[in-house]
């Protein structure tokens, strides 16, 4: 008793068979996966593919992770997109059809297509799962792995009548074996493979494989039934070196001669510096053979490549070769990443001694700004310590250690400023000025493309800023990248500086204010254009003026009653103003070099006597007029209203503008805040004001509405006592608002005309504003600055490149691409990953076209002997770039044949020519002539491929006849059999 009461007595072990294991679970889960992606039953209903489709047609693909045990596994789906049959009512006929990949055995529309998956063109099927190892799991090696993978397809096949052919990768992954296995009605088929380093030399043909065939087969039937051939043989050629190469040499005339590409001003180069195809292979094929039409053995071959019915021809291409046009960009905008500035680039020394000189530059600066000078301007000048910085910055600085050399600077300034080749003198410089903007505008109205630099918001193709970008690039990658370009960029500003203190034109810049379209570095340019019109405006009616007055001087000493010079000098100004500008608006007014505009010393002075007789408006003589305004008359005088001369609105970069609308926001919202606003925006208002009131004396506010802004006066016709109809007007709503911001300007408004107003222009004080801020531009600010208008270059040398090639691809990527990056550009803050990534499609598309420039060298298309050929040629190397596999029309005897035919022999003799000429050196009785009659036109397939297919009963005589199928590769280092054999499961 005390034994049955001890506990470990009663201890026994119950196994529970009813329990899952882990390959239960696997084998269910591959169900799960096949149900879900409804593979379950008959897959017929589908169309016969057509010719070509596996490689037209689109292929889609479904994948899931599932896992036995620990050891993860992909299943994928792939199969190809196509149409269902419609109904007929043949669903009881559909019942005993063999499965789909059983019929695609024997299909031969898609042999040996161009670009498909591997099990695609060795079995032909065109629907299939895989399972294989994970990502980061090892390969399937060991036989018993191998076998339980296979042992579960088969259950879960069998259990979800799929009929959807399921392989299982196994060995290591690079070796593509699969093994697999496909289930029917009543029959199977079993998909198997062999891969070996080596080809058995028992099997290096037709006839070997062919045995391997029948005996795996095992057919007994006499006589057997025929066995179809389909044999492609590949021919790879790699020696272009007896075909010249794509890309022009360098021209070693011109002055930055010597460099591939032979790069010009102005012009972007272009082209491969490497050849861009490497291999061209050359697919021959006997599509339908059988046993007894050709003879394949170890001693005779019936398989001729030049008799072969089919060619079809791809190219395999070079990645990414070395292109000049995607170098030059690609250095361009590593320039952008840089933060070493122009003075820590070209040295401390130097830094030191331009900060003492700009020091010097802003002390005269003070100096000439002031209201009354004690020291004579001309010692103050910025010309003259400019001119003296020049000096110090030449005589420290060596020859040799200059970054760039003295001639090539030399003519990259001549080609940025042509206009200095010729005397500066202003006729000169006016005229080489206009010209080019003229001629530039009626040129972009005609071009296409004129739109172009709008969309990337960069200059126009004639002007400086395109011209400088060029330069810029050319010398960073050529003469010495950042050092050389902070030396140009120096040079360039004290180009325009030595232009702002002479008064000379800036050569390639459209005349007006900046065009806000434009970058940032135009628009300064232009801005600093706009400085220089006005100061030679200004300048040059000050000559006039003093003339004017020592003529007056000269009357009135020999004239006994003579007038004060005050009212002589407002005499002659105003009858040369109605004289030589009548209907002018300011700027053209002023250009007429008349009178000009400026806030002199004496303004005080010359005002005093307007002040005195403005008791009395009859009294005050009018200034700067220009014509009468629609015949109007004065409200509270019978004096024609006249339309007075008037200053220009400030002509402001965007980053002004940007500038002041922050500091407008900034000053809210509060009643204080809006008068404020509202003052510092009607600066222009009052100065039109005062040019009103001198040009119309005795004129009341309402006149000046009525000329400024016409819809403010409100005009009623209204019936006096004597019943006649009077017009009657008076100002509108607004501006009968207390506080109203035109009356009170209108209060304040002096009547003085535009010639003695303070400027609202200063052009002194922004033309030093531009070139502080160029000065102060580092390399790297430059480069972005300058980054859209090589963009914009680039993009037209694409399109010009393209447009001798016709490649239509490339110029539907040239449009998509460039309206891509104009939304890029147009941007606040560039995203420089995103135009990086551009700059990389324009490289992608110069490799486009510089391979296609290399087949058509290579198949002298250029040559044109036959008129018919050549367009056929143009055809053929337009699809060698677009598709993966290229019919070769009229196989070895078409125009495209005969010319690869050819290249194939000149890459033997180039080959053999070598070995001949030693054997000649060692045996001289030995004639040249044998080796080239042995010498053969192709060499030796770089690899053969043999599809053998069949149709007979197995495994037994009374079985069902089905397909069988066992595709070959043979290549120098791989061997393999892909078999697919059919065997009855019903009768055997």
């Amino acid at each position: 008793m005390a034994a049955d009461s001890d506990p470990e007595s009663e201890v026994f072990e119950i196994t529970d068979f009813t329990t899952a294991s882990e390959w239960e679970r696997f084998v269910s889960r591959v169900e799960e996966v096949l149900n879900d992606w409804k593979l379950i039953g008959n897959s017929g209903g589908k169309l016969s593919p057509e010719k070509g489709e596996y490689t037209s047609g689109t292929w889609g693909e479904k994948s899931q992770d599932i896992n036995f045990a620990d050891f993860k596994f992909s299943i994928t789906h792939y199969f190809l997109k196509q149409e269902y049959e419609k109904d007929d009512g043949k669903d009881e006929l559909e019942e005993d059809t063999f499965p789909l990949a059983m019929q695609d055995l024997l299909c031969m529309n898609n042999d040996f297509p161009p670009r498909a998956h591997c099990l695609v063109r060795w079995y032909g099927i065109r629907e299939f799962v895989v399972i294989s190892p994970g990502t980061n799991c090892e390969a399937i090696i060991s036989e018993s792995k191998c076998n339980l993978l296979f042992s579960s397809i088969s259950i879960s096949l069998a259990n979800s009548g799929c009929q959807v052919p399921m392989f299982v990768q196994i060995q290591q992954k690079w070796r593509r074996m699969y093994a697999g296995e496909c289930q029917g009605p009543g029959v199977r088929t079993d998909f198997e493979m062999v891969h070996l380093r080596k080809v058995p030399s028992q099997y290096n043909h037709l006839s070997g494989l062919l045995d391997i065939f029948k005996s795996k087969t095992g057919c007994t039937l006499s006589p057997l039934p025929p066995i179809n051939i389909a044999i492609r043989f590949t021919y790879i050629l790699q020696d272009w070196q007896q075909y010249s190469w794509p890309q022009q040499p360098p021209d070693f005339d011109t002055l930055l001669g010597g460099e591939v590409g032979g790069v010009e001003f102005g012009k972007l180069p272009f082209g491969a510096c490497e050849e861009p195809i490497s291999e061209l292979h050359l697919a021959t094929t006997w599509p339908h053979l059988t046993e007894g039409i050709v003879v394949d053995n170890d001693v005779y071959s019936d398989l001729d490549p030049v008799q072969a019915p089919h060619w079809s021809v791809r190219v395999r291409t070079v990645e990414n070769p070395q292109c000049l046009l995607g170098d030059f960009l690609t250095e361009f905008f590593k320039l952008c990443c840089r933060k070493e500035s122009t003075e820590e680039v070209l040295g401390r020394g130097l830094a030191e001694e331009e900060s003492k000189e700009n020091s010097d530059i802003s002390s005269a600066l003070s100096k000439l700004t002031e209201p009354a000078a004690t020291v004579p301007i001309s010692k103050l000048s910025v010309s003259n310590m400019v001119h003296s910085a020049r000096k110090h910055i030449r005589r420290h600085r060596r020859i040799d250690e200059s970054p760039l050399n003295s001639d090539i600077l030399s003519s990259i300034l001549l080609y940025l400023f042509p206009d200095a080749a010729v005397e500066k003198s202003s006729e000169n410089s006016k005229t080489k000025t206009a010209q080019p903007n003229a001629c530039g505008k009626t040129e972009q109205d005609k071009n296409s493309d004129y739109n172009l630099f709008l969309q990337l918001k960069s200059a126009p193709s004639d002007s400086l800023t395109y011209r400088l970008a060029l330069c810029v690039c050319l010398v960073n990658f050529y003469h010495g990248g950042l050092r050389a370009v902070a030396h140009l960029w120096q040079e360039f500003v004290l180009e325009l500086r030595y232009r702002w203190e002479n008064n000379f034109l800036i050569y390639g810049l459209a005349s007006g204010p900046p065009d806000l379209h434009c970058c940032l570095l135009h628009q300064k340019l232009q801005m600093l254009n706009c400085c220089i019109e006005r100061k030679r405006a200004r300048d040059e009616a000050r000559k006039v003026l003093e003339g004017s007055k020592e003529r007056e001087r000269r009357v009135s000493s020999g004239c006994q009653n003579s007038r004060p010079v005050t009212e002589s000098r407002t005499a002659t100004t105003s009858s040369l103003t109605r004289e030589v500008s009548p209907g002018k608006s300011w700027d053209s007014w002023s250009d007429s070099d008349d009178e000009f505009f400026e806030c002199l010393s004496d303004q005080g002075e010359m005002e005093a006597p307007h002040t005195e007789g403005g008791k009395d408006g009859s009294k005050i003589k009018p200034e700067g007029r220009m014509h009468p305004y629609n015949n109007m008359i004065l409200l509270n005088s019978t004096e024609l209203l006249y339309v007075p001369v008037t200053q220009e609105p400030a002509p402001m970069t965007e980053d002004q503008l940007e500038e002041q609308s922050e500091v407008l926001a900034k000053l809210g919202t509060t009643a204080e805040g809006a008068h404020l606003r509202a003052r510092m925006q009607s600066a222009c208002l009052l100065s039109d004001m005062e040019s009103f009131k001198a040009a119309n004396p005795g004129c009341v506010l309402e006149d000046f509405v009525r000329w400024y802004s016409p819809r403010d006066y409100v005009e009623e016709e209204t019936v006096d006592e004597k019943g006649n109809k009077i017009v009657k007007g008076e100002l509108s709503a607004r501006m009968k608002i207390p506080g109203n911001m035109w009356v009170e300007a209108w209060e304040t408004a002096k009547a003085t005309p535009a010639r003695r107003q303070r400027r609202l222009f200063d052009d002194t004080k922004e033309a030093e504003k531009v070139l502080h801020y160029l000065a102060m531009q580092k390399p790297a600010d430059l480069t972005r600055h300058l980054l859209p208008c090589i963009l914009h270059a680039a993009i037209l040398k694409l399109k010009e490149e393209e447009s001798v090639e016709d490649i239509p691809s490339v110029k539907k990527t040239i449009q998509q691409a460039t309206s891509q990056v104009s939304k890029l550009l147009h941007q606040p803050n560039h995203d420089y990953k995103k135009l990086e990534d551009f700059i990389n499609q324009l490289m992608a598309m110069e490799t486009v076209i510089t391979r296609a420039r290399s087949l058509k060298a290579k198949f002298a298309i250029s040559e044109g002997e036959k008129g018919e050929d050549t367009e056929e040629l143009e055809k053929f190397v337009s699809s060698l770039l677009e598709e993966p596999e290229v019919v070769v029309i009229g196989a070895g005897q078409g125009p495209a044949g005969s010319i690869i035919h050819r290249l194939f022999i000149n890459s033997q003799r180039a080959a053999l020519l070598a070995p001949l000429e030693e054997d000649l050196a060692r045996t001289e009785d030995k004639k040249p002539s044998v080796g080239s009659s042995n010498m053969s036109d192709f060499p030796s397939p770089a690899g053969r491929e043999i599809l053998l297919r069949t149709c007979v009963p197995r495994p037994a005589p009374y079985s069902k006849a089905l397909p069988q199928r066992l595709f070959c590769v043979l290549m120098r280092e791989e061997f393999r059999l892909a078999g697919a054999f059919s065997s009855d499961t019903s009768f055997f």
